[in-house]
């Protein structure tokens, strides 16, 4: 760990109160960090410039005569990797007793700067401005005409060799005029909740450092709040901003399925973790799109038309009960390896496979339980899990679910060429798999008498009304496991996310098959709709864009590739004729019946190459098929709790 990152404000250095180190999980942590900083610092952001889209910002440090390190956020959590927009930061200027104050850059660490603060100096002002993107190929857009999305990390430096918790915030922001505002921090006493002041600002209550990087905002000209859980001890609501006022309005029917959301979450976990909830949730073609945890809020984005185009969003439905899901499995509990002291001790995410996988699995079942997806749906959406898994993920001869834990430093959510063969965050959905087995297994052992859910309420739910963070390791995940069913769960886990071979067997357990069609269910059709794209992942082995024909996918030894396809390019005809989605569905559900290869017209930068595929198995969709004589387990998982 470079120098920069341990160093403490030497001039009070005696005067902190040293904790146990921070990372005992790792082989080099470093020293133990300073338990708090002297004094609260101010932080203020003036985020009025939505034409140009940047955040101006202002910080008062207290501070004492002697080197300093300040930091910018780099390991963020829910990123579970060194993400920290630190490119976006510009126009850096210190100052102390109205003397700017010369800094550098610590040239192994480009987060830290250095700096001496000069004697007599009791307060450090530091200015500066964060350049939100301004097209998503600079990164995700937060600033929109309509609405922004305000992430603290982005705009606070902090004192290096402190922990996180340890450093109180007097945080506040101005936001354009009419504009409203939700999130999770308590605003100051004296000021209404999501309603600025006449000039557009807003000044929270001073709060830890940790938890204002957890508390993100979403302000808009167009705002809905919603009560999600009328009179309940801990409110829940959801926060609408919209690109269009019209996208706001929903039916009472729909907002009963996210109230009965709240409610089946309550009934899994038996318990709370917060004293208010916020789900924060764009409905934007302009704002970049968002799924992403916190304990008391979560930031969430969806097609405009998530209400009022309801019959054709189901692929999106899943999204709030799993970030839900993260209040207890990920905020409070969280692997140990995970739990770092600030936010640029490097983080560990070798149980992401059940931090996310496990989340994955309660995203589907609670979307069924609450409503927001039919049970036909639920079915639906695990079979395109099912299928990703039995056919397209040849990659499993090379690595396996556990290494696919490394992928947010690895891979970083880039494009990659070859997906089916290189994996990536695989610990998702190969996790809800895992545990659809795990279930499987309890439901199986104790004669239909345990499941998942006594897993959750006694590992997620315990403790109820605790806020700060409780730690857990692989042990313990077994041991609360054998304690439900008596097994050797260690081993069940190891061959499900250390094996070279995909986790299918849950679904058989659950009494269910895969099976194939030559019809997408209405669930597919829909989510390839919004993807503007036709996959045949499962028969040519491609996945085209129904816009323009750029072909996004190839399965690696697919038909496709194997006829010489690489992921690239354009596809312009088919068997000679100009491309369409239907056209290509139309020959390739032919080929079947004849012996001649299917003729694909390609389009590679300047080059045209025709390539033959020699496919005749028909156009291939998955759904999901009952087991004669098996029980229905799957059935029982997707039944609300009453």
């Amino acid at each position: 760990m470079p120098s920069s990152r341990r160093a403490a404000h030497v001039a009070i250095a005696a005067t902190f109160t040293f904790a146990a180190a921070c990372c005992a999980f790792a082989a080099d942590a470093g020293p133990p960090l300073a338990a708090s900083w002297p004094g609260t610092i101010r932080l203020d952001v003036d985020a009025t410039d939505i034409d140009h889209r940047i955040f101006r910002v202002r910080e008062q440090l207290p501070v004492s005569p002697g080197p300093l390190t300040l930091l910018y956020p780099e390991w963020l959590p829910g990123k579970h990797a060194p993400r920290g927009p630190i490119d976006k930061l510009a126009g850096l200027r210190f100052s102390a007793n109205g003397q700017p104050l010369a800094w550098k850059r610590d040239p192994l660490d480009v987060y830290a700067f250095q700096l001496d603060v000069p004697a007599g100096a009791t307060r450090l002002d530091v200015e500066f401005e964060f350049l939100t993107p301004q097209d998503g190929v600079q990164g995700r857009v937060v600033v929109t005409p309509a609405m922004l999305n305000l992430q603290w990390e982005t705009v606070v430096l902090y004192p290096a060799g402190v922990e996180a918790r340890g450093v109180m915030v007097d945080a506040g922001v101005r936001l354009p005029s009419g504009w409203r505002f939700a999130g999770a921090l308590d605003v100051a006493p004296g000021q209404a909740p999501n309603t600025t002041a006449a000039d557009g600002s807003v000044r929270f209550a001073p709060v830890p450092l940790d938890t204002l990087v957890d508390s993100p905002l979403y302000a808009g000209r167009h705002f809905k709040r919603v009560d999600l859980a009328p009179g309940a001890k801990a409110p829940v609501f959801l926060d609408l901003v919209a690109d269009d006022a019209k996208d706001l309005e929903s039916k009472p029917e729909q907002i009963r399925a996210h109230q009965a959301l709240v409610e089946q979450a309550r009934k899994l976990y038996g318990s709370q973790h917060y004293d208010h909830y916020d789900f924060l949730l764009a409905l934007s073609d302009e704002l970049g799109g968002i799924g992403l945890e916190h304990h008391r809020s979560s930031e969430n984005s969806a097609d405009p038309a998530y209400f009022t185009d309801w019959d054709k969003q189901a692929h999106e439905r899943s999204l709030l009960p799993h970030e839900f899901t993260h209040s207890w499995n990920g905020k409070f509990r969280r692997p140990a390896d995970l739990a770092t002291a600030n936010f640029n001790t490097p983080m560990q995410g070798s149980l992401l496979w059940v931090y996310e996988g496990q989340t994955q699995y309660w995203g589907h079942v609670l979307s069924a339980r609450s409503g927001l997806w039919s049970e036909e749906q639920a079915r639906d959406a695990l079979a395109l899990v099912a299928q990703t898994y039995a056919d397209n993920r040849p990659g499993f001869g090379w690595r396996d679910v556990q290494d696919t834990t490394n992928d947010p430093i690895v891979a970083a959510r880039r494009p990659l060429p070859y997906r089916s063969w290189q994996m990536s965050e695989d610990y998702y959905n190969a996790g809800l798999l895992t545990w659809l087995a795990v279930d499987a297994k309890l439901r199986e052992l104790s004669h239909e008498r345990h499941s998942l859910d006594d897993f959750a309420r006694a590992f997620f739910g315990v403790d109820d009304g605790r806020w700060s963070v409780k730690t857990y390791t692989r042990a313990d995940v077994v041991a609360a496991l054998a304690a439900i069913a008596p097994f050797d769960w260690d081993a069940f886990l190891r061959a499900h996310v250390e094996a070279n071979a995909p986790p299918l067997d849950g679904l058989a357990a659950s009494g269910w098959k895969l099976v194939y069609t030559d019809k997408p269910s209405a669930y597919q059709r829909s989510a390839d709709a919004a993807r503007k794209s036709i996959d045949l992942s499962a028969s040519l082995g491609i996945v085209v864009s129904t816009k323009d024909g750029r072909i996004g996918d190839v399965r690696w030894n697919g038909p496709a590739f194997k006829a010489g396809l690489g992921a690239r390019g354009t596809l312009l005809a088919v068997d000679s004729r100009a491309f369409t989605p239907e056209r290509l569905a139309d020959v390739v559900k032919a080929a079947r019946d004849g012996t001649a290869p299917i003729e694909l017209l390609v389009k590679d930068g300047d080059d045209y190459r025709s390539v033959r595929v020699d496919y005749h198995g028909g156009l291939k969709y998955p759904h999901l098929e009952r087991i004669p004589g098996t029980t229905d387990r799957l059935g029982a998982i997707f039944a609300a709790r009453r």
